[in-house]
């Protein structure tokens, strides 16, 4: 067996692209908010969450490699990495990213020739979805949520995806900022002004409450609100950057865009 024998997923991303390319023996340990692919969740161990983890849990299972990602996970890679564990700690934010790091888990683990294949497969249904959005009529305006309290608009991977879907995002300009902290909108008032036609929200680890966000001080006037144009995209499906978003995820804002651009006509 090439490359780390013992891996612990610290995020759900690597464990989804281990299972496609049928290396998923070399898990050993999960993050516990894996939900993709289902059987993951019955066979492997869950050792960690989004900002913490189990560290001797993990010690316990003697991995040879441990892969999360971004600063969230900083804390959890810098204990597992005094503690003797070798860390990969990817930091994708992009579509391009997302593909390259299936790519790069691939040839880590000596499947870079089923890597490469399962991402130029990838890449051809998100082709296909886009030459769909090109025959739309028109294309929304898009706002997608994240985080409710206090407010913050989608990461790049989301805007590139909404764009492919047929959509515009309505904060560009915020959706190239890597950090959370600053993708947040100090309030509801910049939504308002850029009255979005479809808003997405996708609340990571709590449920999307449409009835809420249309209850905001001036949001009535925005066209999504009045128009009953608020959809939940749920967060497995959408905030983790692998597989799940190429497929499950565009496909899902493709569908709601499809949808609203037939009621335009």
């Amino acid at each position: 067996m090439i490359g780390p024998r013992r891996v612990v997923c610290l995020t759900e991303e690597p464990t989804e692209t281990l299972y496609a390319l049928g290396e998923q023996d070399r898990i050993v340990g999960i993050s516990g908010f894996t939900v993709r692919p289902p059987q993951a969740r019955r066979e492997k161990p869950k050792v960690s969450a989004f900002t913490s983890a189990k560290i001797e849990a993990i010690l316990a299972l003697r991995p040879d490699l441990a892969i999360g990602f971004s600063d969230i996970q900083a804390d959890i890679a810098a204990e597992l990495v005094r503690r003797g564990v070798e860390v990969w700690i990817a930091n994708h934010r992009s579509v391009d990213g997302i593909l390259d790091y299936i790519r790069r888990l691939g040839a880590l683990v000596g499947a870079a020739d089923r890597a490469s294949e399962y991402a130029d497969t990838l890449r051809r249904g998100l082709d296909t979805i886009a030459a769909h959005a090109a025959a739309l009529p028109r294309r929304p305006k898009v706002y997608f949520e994240e985080w409710d309290e206090p407010i913050i608009t989608g990461i790049q991977w989301v805007a590139e995806l909404v764009r492919i879907a047929g959509g515009d995002d309505v904060f560009p300009e915020l959706s190239a900022e890597p950090l959370a902290r600053a993708r947040i909108l100090a309030d509801g008032d910049p939504v308002v002004a850029r009255a979005p036609d479809i808003i997405f929200g996708s609340w990571c680890g709590k449920k999307f409450r449409p009835e809420q966000v249309a209850a905001r001080p001036g949001w009535a006037a925005i066209p999504a609100v009045r128009d009953g144009e608020l959809h939940e995209i749920k967060s497995p499906l959408i905030l983790q950057p692998g597989p799940a978003a190429l497929t499950d995820g565009v496909a899902a804002i493709a569908a709601v865009i499809q949808g609203w651009a037939a009621r335009q006509r």
